[in-house]
Order: C-alpha cells, then structure tokens, then sequence
C-alpha cells in the first residue's frame, strides 16, 4: 500500500510505462481560458481559438474565452486567479445562478493557458509562435502554432483520465512529449504538477522540485546552486524542472477562488481593480504552489521580499518594497492559511523535453531549425505550408514557415525564414530570421546577403495610426546586456563600432537621463516608425548593416525612433494575424491551382476546410472558378467542380440537409446546357452567377453544392463519351419486320479491382478488374428482344422476371417529348429510352418528329422486351449488361453489326447519358465470356482493353465445384454510394487513393492466382478485394450481411458481396466442393439472418448470344 501511495504522489513514467500505440480518448474540455496581456487583443486571439473549433482541433461544446490580465500586471498566479474568476462566472451564468458559484467547478474540467509577456521574436508572442511542422490527419490544413502543440498535449497526453478540476499551463516553452503518459488519477486530491527532466547546468536558469521520499513537493527552487539542485536529482541523475503545467483538483481549485473576494488578493482581478483596489503581483509557483510545500515556513514564506512572479519573467526577480511589501505579505498570509496543507504530487515524464523561449535570437533559430518531432499527431517539416519556385537552393537545416518564395532565393543552414513573401534573387546566410516580410519590402533584400541577422517587419498601432515598420539585430546581441558591459553587442558586433560605422551616437539612441542599467539593446530608439515627408521602408535599417551613411543617416535622425521594448507594447496583433492567414491563402490558392491544372492525388479537402473555416471561402471559389473556366481538361474542369461543390458544403458547416440530393431546379438550367453543349467557360461563368443566389441559408448552399456536382457529372459524362471513339459500327442487312431478334447475357462477379473502373478514377488514375461471366442456376439471366413494327413508335416492355415471367410493365412513345426523360434513371423505361439515342436510332434532340425518323429510317417503330431473373440490386451488373444486351439487340435490328469491344464501348457512353455514371467493368463481366481482366489507362480518350485469362477446362470445373451465390435479402442503390465514392475521389483523401492503388494491385494479383489455378490464393485476394471494398465504400456491409459471412468465415477460402456492395448477392468460394445444401443448412441454423436463397453458379463459356432466324451466334 506504501508504494501504491508513494506512486501517486511522484510518478516516475519511463517509456516502458507508457503507450505508443494510439491515441487515447481526450478530455472533454468545459471552457478553455487564454490570458493575454492587451486588451486591444483580446478579440484576434479570441478568433484565433474559434477557428480552431471551426477546424476540429477543439471540441464544438466546448467553451472558449480570451482573458485580458488586469490593467496592472498581476503575475502569473494573479492570472490564473482572474481567469478562474472568468470561467466560473460564466459557467455559473450557464447554470443559471445570478450569482458567481464555486459549485459549478464541481464537474468542470477547465484548461487555463496562459501567454505570458511579451516576445522579441514573434509578433504574436511565444503561444502563437509558428513552429516548421505540420499535422497531416489534421481535418483542415493550418499552421501549428505552441499553442497547438501544448493544446494537444494538454488534451490527447497529459490530461486524460483526470478528475474534475483546473488545469494550468504556460506557452513560454516547447514542450516534447513523445509518449502517452499514463498518469495516476486514483483516489487524487490536492494539486499535481507535471515535470520533465533537466540537467544540472540547465537548472541554474529555471526552476525544479525538491521531492521528499514520500513523493510530495518539499519546495520549488530557482537559480539555485549546484549543489542545491542536485538534491532534486531523480534516480537517473537529472532534476524535475518547472515546467509550467499544474493540474488543481476541483476542491483546491474551490479553495483558490474563494480567495479572490479577501483582500488584497481581490486586487488580482478584474472585479478587485474595478472595485478600486490597489493591484497585487503574485506567482503560480513561487507564491501559490510554494506556500503548500512540505519545507515551507510561514514566517520565510510571508516575509520573503524577493520573488519570482511567472516563469516569462524569470529572468528578473524583482523585490518588492515600500508600501508593495506590506501588501505582498498580506496577500500571501491570506494564501497560507487557504492553501496550507494541501497536498502538492508530481507526475514526471521521463521522455518528456523542456525548452524555455528564452530572449535568446540563437536559442530561438535553434527552436526553429531543430528537428525531432515534438508530438506523435505532427510531423517535422523544413518546408511548412509554403510555397518555393526553387526548393532546391534551400538547405535541408533551415526552415520556411508559411511564406511565398519567388525567385531563386537560397538559404543556408540554420536560418529560418516566416511569414514572408519574397521575390527576386536573394541570398541568406546562415544564422538569420526573416520574419513579416512582404513583396514589396523584399525587393532591397536583393542588395545585401544576410548572416547572423534578424530582420521583423511589425505591424504596429500608434493611437489612431496603422503602421509597418521594420527592427534588426544580431544572432548573437543580448537583448537586456547594459551598454557598459562587455558582452554588450549590436548587430553582433561592440557598440562602439556600430556607432563609428554609421555616424549614431550613444545619446541617439538613450536619453541622457536613462538609467545605466537600463542602457540595453532593448530600450534603444533605434527604429525608424514615421517621418513627415518620406515613407518608412525596410532600407531604413538595413544601412545599419553597411558603411555607406548619405542620406540614410540623415533620415534616420529625423525620423520619429522606438525601441524594441517600445515596438512591442504598440504591436498590432490582429493585423499581424490578419497578415500570416493571407499569405497561408495565398499559398493556398497556388496549391489549389497546381495541384488541380497538374492532376496531382493531393487532397484539397483540408485546405478548402481551412479556408472556409477562416472566412476565406469567396477567395477560393474565385480561384477554382478560374481553373474551371480557363483549363482545356474536362477532367481538370470536373474535379474544379467538386471542389466548389466541397467549399459549399462546408460553408453550410453540417447544416441544410445530406450532400446527395436532386440536381436539377431550372434555375441551373442554362448553366448546364452550356456546358453540354461543350462552352464551358460560360457554363462556369453563368454557374457562378446563379450560386450568388443561393449563399445565404445552409440548405440553399446544400442545394447548390449539389447542382454543382451535377455540372461534375456533365463533364465527367463528356469526358467518358470520348470512348465512343473506339465504337465501330458497320451497316448490314436489316432484318424483315416483325422479326425478332433476341439477346441473351451471363452475369457477372466481380473478383477484385471494382471501383477502379469507374469514371473519372479510371481515367484519372487508371483501373483494372478482374471478373467472370457467370450463368446462374445454369441460366443466362439476363436478356431483351427486339423487333421492328409497322406502326412508327416506341413500344417498350419491362419485365420485372425472367424472359416470360413476371409482372410486365409496358410504355409506348409516340413523340420526341415522351423520350425526354432518358436522362432520369428511375423514369420508366429510361434505360431503354437512352438506348434508342445512344445507338443513334432516334436523335434526340431534333426538329424532325419521332415518326418522321422512324419511317425514313426503318419503315416502322420498334418494339423492345427486357427481363432479368435477377432481383433490383443484385450487385451482378444488372443494369450495365442489360443495357448491353438492349443495344446489342437494336444494333442488329436496326441493320447494323459490330464487335464487343464497340459494345463495351457503347454501354459505358449510354451510361452516361443515363446519368447513372457507372463504370466499365459491369458490361466486360457480362458481354465477355469466361474469366478476364479489363483496364484502363490513366489518361482520356477513355479505352478499355480486355485479356482472357488462360486457364484449363479442369480448373473452370473444379472451379464451377466451389463458387456459389448467396442472395443476402438485401437490395442497394448503387448510386448513392456512387456519389459518396465520387465526392470522396474527387477530394482526394489519402485513404481511397492508397485504396485504388491496391485494388489494381490485387486484380493484377488475383489474375496471376488464376492462371496459377490456386484457389486459396484467389480466395485470399476475394477477402482482400471485400476489404478494399469498405474503404471506397463505407456503409457498404449491412449487419445481417456482416453476421451472414461471419457465420460462413469456417468454411470459405474468401467471400465478397457482389458489387458495390450494401446488399445484393454474396458470393463465395467454398473451401469443399458441391456445399450448396451444405451452405444453406449452415445459414439456416443461424438466426437473424432474415430471408437467404443460395444459387448454383457456373463460368459462362459463350458471354453474350444473339439469336437471329433460329441461329445463334456469338458477338464477334
């Protein structure tokens, strides 16, 4: 029980103890409090949170607020007292009480980040420091800021599993975790503080924990001596630094607040100032966490003047005296007698990293150009989120971070450039920052090649006034080094020489009356903000650099000069913001251009969610609209399409109804019978007027995202009706009237590579299926007749059975108009109808009657039959082989002839006339006998090109022995999960391009087993093909048809349902011969599995049949 009790105190997590293997579920946030120093940011860092809750990286319920410190800077103990205030007054408003209660912390899991002070090297200070790495399972693309990764961490690492209470967590540093800690949160209370390890000599500038051989927190030691710190030393030699993270139980946080109505401890927030108390100063750890470790004595503790009041401020303790002592001393009295006694754990991650940013340029390049990934979810990249002409002059040790490179622009090891837009021929030598740079500013870069240089353009608010100017240093300067110290440097070299070089004297840059102390790089004026007749450029501190002085110096003298310490307190942080998200569009409204114009896999999706998310959405449509309009690739123009498709609905952010839906309101109309006619800039052009209408409600944008993805669906069909190049017909005898003539056709199973036959992946990344003509209960199931009549009309007639069964159902045409819903799958009889046109019996449109055109054409009309034995989604190619055996039938009574690949041809353009977009491989299944292999090649116009696989009579028999169909009971609509294929296609989504990948892997795999007749291995590639199957199309695998396989599992080498799949045939291949009856009693003795027929199935040797005058004869 001791050690159990010493493991809840100080966990030692060891990288044995701890899970790499996923992620685990994270803690569900209540409210989420950012504290920033300046009220004029509050509202950009209050955005910055909800665009991540827009991009997923925070949960939707979860509440959001940005916190200003108190007008006096209150510490970071005061801020955390403030923003707990905060976060309870809201949750208490949400709750309903009137008044703030302590009660609704009982349930809450608040997370507290603090910002901190002011930082030199990023406009947005260290939480909203932009580091090189990217997420690439990140929903939608962004920048990854700390903040991101301590939000992660926070969320996914350290917080699960805990109790209800407050979490506290600083942004000055880089914190690595590279495991998933497993953190004890049995029976805990009281206050648990997270610790990495550290060495000695990086101890004597931070802070770490002395713990005592019970596990608990003795005291908390900053700068102490070697020998101090090494009393802290863990078993493994290194010490538990500070690491800015606290965890508060609910009960101590409860504690905590109460405090904030004693005075002076009122003072530390915003309800104590606006009450006219007298500001108080205290720290998390050297005041809050200090007053309850196990060493700490009252009468030390409540009269210590020297203190330490955040870690950002660490650098400079400061003594409290006068009249502040006295408040000082009382405020931590009232601490000591609230928080005494409560117990202080510890949680040390032992492959945890700590690095400070620290007001180092060198330590802050080295965080930056540093690689080894600070978090499992993010990658590490040289090159994030930015966009080079010449990727190859860049040094694989430096980094570019959300910028534009234009030009030959080289850069040398351990230099970083970000948030810039560079243009030109320039060069930058190692140790050197580029930060906030802009294309008209780079141009004077060309002058000069940097090193050990920082360069910032900042955006800055002089009252009224919106300003950019610029600040350099050098790598090397210290920023707070008194001008009298040797060390002093600027632009890395003594002030002395800086002043000879240009002309500046000490007193331009100090007042005479600044203190010698405060005599440092930071307070210097040396920056040019505004000047009465001339611009501020960059140049004007760039000739800092040189020797040459003219009229630089005497501009420099007359112009209005900050410091940096001045520059910092004016930042204009949202329009810095503001700044960084259009260079991000900018780059990504290049990406979206290159990637769509070059064909490219890459998934567009995150960033269209980015964009939307970001308020970007009208930039980007105006881009795709420009692809759209100006490319001369159909395929190019149809996936554009889908794009603006995707950035509508993401705009409707989940509202408006499901993305699938009719797409044919008039009001598109003109738009779309442009683009069939081929105008397809104008049919873009009059696309983009009409969704103006439709933006303001999330339905109405629905409605026009899928309008949008009909205008796709009349380019991909324009695309793919390029295949009727390869359809040859010849004229020959036309038969007598009233002769029928009679098609008869196999079904088909699909074996493996379905999907990658379907329009535009088969001519956008290239397909290959393997299938089998197949005859079921020994029959050829599908089939039509045809014969030409007298009277000048359509008399069609469906059979719902096979041929003479069933219920019939007849429809007669007598005019144009009847045939102009051959485009609507479900309208009756449209099949047969597209038929007519796509075999160019009838034209549609034309000015000539349907009558007309049949009698100058054959004398008479015709009439048509149809029948399958099969039921509406079978999964067995219905449709596509009925279609084949309809105009193979027309073909020939009409007096014409030609080969099946025409036919395969044929079927494939009358599908897109059907708008039903299927692919190619349904119609080779079943106009082609036996056992092949059909593909396609990447590329337009499309071809399919058809292989028999050679195998022996002796393997079709062995093989006939072990196939059998299953009828699951089960129907689907195959275009619905067509649609969801298309649009996931079209998005590129990593999965389902790996996914296509494999499935023209496994055909070509599974057509080598065959002809090697091993059927173990076919059945292997079978399971493989169902699988793959799943990825293209999730929600394909109905429950009972899930238990209907497990149940069969034993007793198959593989199974797949046919198809798309969603219901249909399940067919399988036994691993004994002759197991119908066998089958059948097994399913049978399996309950749930509803209505079941299982069917004889054999490889059809003859694929389709026509008969003609009692003759049959096979299509040549």
């Amino acid at each position: 029980m001791a050690s159990k009790a010493v493991r809840q105190r100080v966990e030692t997590l060891t990288t044995e103890q701890q899970n790499f293997s996923s992620q685990p579920k994270g803690v569900e946030w209540t409210v989420i409090v950012l504290t920033c120093q300046y009220k004029d940011s509050v509202y950009a860092f209050q955005r910055e949170l909800e665009i991540r809750q827009h991009k997923g990286s925070i949960a939707p319920g979860v509440v959001l607020l940005t916190v200003e410190d108190p007008e006096a800077h209150v510490g970071s103990g005061g801020a955390t007292l403030n923003a707990l205030l905060v976060a309870a007054e809201h949750l208490s408003a949400r709750a309903g009480y009137t008044v703030v209660t302590s009660d609704v912390l009982q349930t809450a899991r608040i997370l507290i980040l603090h910002m901190g002070r002011d930082f030199p090297f990023d406009d947005c200070g260290r939480s909203f420091t932009c580091l090189p790495v990217e997420n690439p399972n990140s929903q939608a693309e962004a920048l990854v800021c700390n903040i991101d990764i301590l939000l992660h961490i926070m969320t996914y690492k350290l917080g699960p599993g805990c109790t209800p209470g407050v979490w506290v967590c600083s942004t000055d540093m880089i914190l690595t975790v590279p495991s998933y800690p497993d953190i004890c949160w049995e029976g805990f209370s009281g206050v648990k503080v997270v610790s990495v390890p550290g060495t000695v000599s990086y101890a004597r500038n931070h802070g770490v924990y002395l713990i005592d051989q019970e596990g608990y927190v003795c005291d908390i030691i900053y700068k102490g001596t070697e020998e101090r710190i090494k009393e802290c030393a863990q078993q493994d030699g290194r010490v538990p630094l500070v690491s800015g993270i606290v965890f508060f139980s609910s009960e101590t946080a409860e504690k905590l607040l109460a405090t904030h109505v004693t005075p002076p401890l009122d003072a530390c927030t915003y309800m104590g100032l606006d009450s006219g108390s007298r500001p108080v100063q205290l720290s998390i750890f050297f005041d809050i966490l200090l007053c309850m470790a196990r060493h700490t004595r009252e009468d030390i503790f409540v009269n210590r003047a020297s203190r330490v009041l955040q870690s950002s401020d660490i650098a400079n303790p400061t003594a409290a005296d006068g009249s502040d002592t006295a408040i000082v001393r009382s405020a931590r009295a009232v601490l000591w007698q609230e928080l005494r006694g409560i117990p202080v754990t510890m949680a040390y991650i032992a492959d945890g990293c700590h690095d400070y940013m620290s007001l180092s340029a060198d330590d802050h390049i080295r965080n930056l150009t540093r690689r080894g990934s600070v978090s499992s979810c993010f990658v590490d990249r040289h090159i994030a989120h930015s966009e080079l002409t010449h990727p190859a002059l860049l040094n694989e040790n430096c980094s570019v971070i959300n910028s534009l490179l234009d030009g030959e622009i080289a850069v040398e090891p351990n230099s970083v450039i970000q948030h810039c837009h560079l243009q030109g021929s320039i060069h930058l030598s190692s140790g050197c920052l580029l930060s906030g740079v802009d294309l008209m500013s780079s141009a004077v870069l060309r002058q000069y090649q940097l090193c050990d240089v920082i360069l910032q353009g900042h955006y800055i608010r002089l009252r009224g006034l919106k300003l950019k100017i610029f600040s350099i240093m050098g790598r090397q300067d210290e920023l707070q080094a008194p001008f009298t110290n040797d060390s002093s440097t600027f632009l890395n070299v003594p002030w002395s020489e800086f002043f000879e070089r240009t002309g500046i004297k000490k007193d331009d840059v100090w007042n005479p009356g600044t203190l010698e102390d405060d005599q440092c790089l930071l307070n210097a004026q040396l920056f040019p903000v505004f000047h009465a007749f001339e611009p501020i450029s960059m140049g004007d501190v760039l000739w800092f650099l040189g020797s040459e002085r003219g009229q630089h110096v005497k501009k420099w003298h007359s112009a209005w000069r900050m410091s940096m310490k001045e520059v910092l307190s004016c930042l204009d942080q949202q329009a810095e913001l503001a700044w960084r998200q259009q260079l991000f569009l900018t780059r990504a409204q290049r990406k979206l251009q290159s990637t769509l114009l070059a064909r490219k896999d890459n998934s567009l999706w995150p960033l269209i969610r980015a964009a939307v998310c970001e308020g970007h959405d009208q930039q980007i449509l105006n881009t795709l609209d420009t692809v759209a309009s100006t490319t001369e690739d159909l395929g190019v123009a149809a996936r554009t399409l889908a794009c603006v498709a995707d950035v509508l609905g993401c705009m409707a952010r989940g509202q408006g109804g499901l993305r699938s839906g009719p797409a044919a309101n008039r009001a598109w109309t003109a738009a779309f019978r442009l683009l069939e006619s081929g105008n397809v800039a104008l049919g873009v052009k009059r696309l983009t007027e009409e969704r103006g209408k439709w933006l303001n409600r999330p339905d109405l944008l629905v409605r026009a995202a899928r309008h949008y993805e009909g205008a796709e669906q009349i380019l991909i069909r324009q695309a793919v009706m390029s295949a009727r190049g390869f359809i040859s017909v010849r004229q020959v005898e036309l038969p007598p009237m009233n002769h029928w003539v009679v098609a008869e056709c196999p079904a088909r199973i699909d074996v493996s590579g379905g999907w990658s036959d379907t329009p535009p992946i088969t001519y956008e990344h290239g397909g290959a299926v393997l299938n089998i003509a197949v005859l079921v209960d020994k029959q050829k199931p599908i089939g039509a007749k045809v014969r030409r009549i007298a009277e000048p009309k359509l008399h069609l007639v469906l059979n719902s059975g096979g041929r003479g069964e069933g219920i019939a159902m007849e429809v007669v045409c007598q005019s144009l108009e009847e045939l102009q819903d051959y485009c609507q799958p479900h309208a009756p009889g449209a099949l047969l109808k597209a038929a007519f046109i796509c075999t160019e019996i009838i034209n549609y449109p034309s000015q000539v009657s349907l009558q007309d055109q049949l009698m100058a054409g054959f004398g008479g009309g015709f009439e048509l039959h149809t029948w399958s034995s099969l039921p509406h989604g079978s999964g067995l190619g219905t449709s596509s082989i009925l279609a084949g055996a309809v105009m193979a039938a027309l073909i020939t009574a009409a007096g014409k002839s030609c080969d099946t690949t025409s036919l395969i041809h044929a079927v494939l353009h009358l599908e897109q006339m059907l708008t039903t977009g299927g692919g190619w491989q349904d119609q080779v299944g079943g106009l082609v006998p036996g056992i092949k292999i059909g593909r396609s090649k990447p590329q337009l116009p499309l071809r399919v090109d058809i292989e028999r696989i050679p195998v022996t009579d002796e393997f079709v028999k062995t093989l006939n022995e072990h196939l059998l169909l299953v009828y699951t009971g089960k129907t689907r609509l195959a275009r619905n999960l067509l649609q969801d294929v298309l649009r996931n296609w079209y998005a590129r989504l990593p999965s389902i391009v790996e996914n296509a990948d494999a499935l023209v892997r496994n055909a070509e795999e599974c057509a080598q087993s065959f002809i090697n007749g091993d059927l173990s291995r076919i059945g292997q590639c079978l399971n493989t093909y169902w699988q793959q199957k799943k990825c293209m199309a999730p929600g394909c695998e109905p429950s009972a048809v899930r238990e209907m396989m497990a149940v069969l599992h034993p007793h198959v080498h593989g199974q797949s349902l046919a198809g798309a799949g969603g219901g249909g045939f399940l067919y399988l291949l036994t691993r004994k011969p002759r197991q119908k009856e066998a089958i059948e009693t097994i399913l049978r003795a399996s309950e749930g599995l509803g209505n079941f027929n299982v069917h004889e199935v054999e490889v059809d040797k003859t694929g389709i049949t026509i008969n003609s005058h009692a003759n049959s004869c096979p299509v040549k």
